[in-house]
């Protein structure tokens, strides 16, 4: 059972940045490959990147609506993960999960365990 906590969303403006992080414990969480989904109020859940759990730079994949605005990364030490999000707009507007999975993939199926979630607002 891998359990994981997200904290780090907030307010912030058009243009601003955010830092989301991800706490994982419970299995030897470096099997895994670690994601981060969003869901808007009304529209299903939306795939915005992913990486193996590797602190070197090489294996990362992320949504063509976030790339060059949003960075994985990892801290093996501190089991955590994070989401760098920086030029944010309205429309990243959303819940963020953390998830962590078995296969490098974008699609949530392939996922076995996801944290709560965390509320990320950009104001106009």
């Amino acid at each position: 059972q891998v359990h994981l906590v997200e904290s780090g969303g907030g307010l912030v403006q058009t243009g601003g940045s955010l830092r989301l992080s991800c706490a994982a414990d419970g299995r030897t969480i470096s099997h895994y490959v670690i994601a981060w989904f969003r869901q808007a109020p009304g529209k299903e859940r939306e795939f915005v990147g992913q990486r193996g759990w590797s602190e070197a730079p090489g294996l990362e994949n992320y949504a063509d609506s976030v790339k060059g605005r949003f960075t994985m990364s990892v801290d093996i030490a501190k089991s955590m993960a994070y989401l760098q999000m920086n030029n944010v707009q309205p429309e990243d507007t959303g819940v963020y999960i953390c998830a962590a999975g078995g296969r490098f993939s974008p699609d949530p199926q392939y996922y076995n365990y996801w944290g709560q979630g965390t509320q990320v607002t950009v104001s106009s």
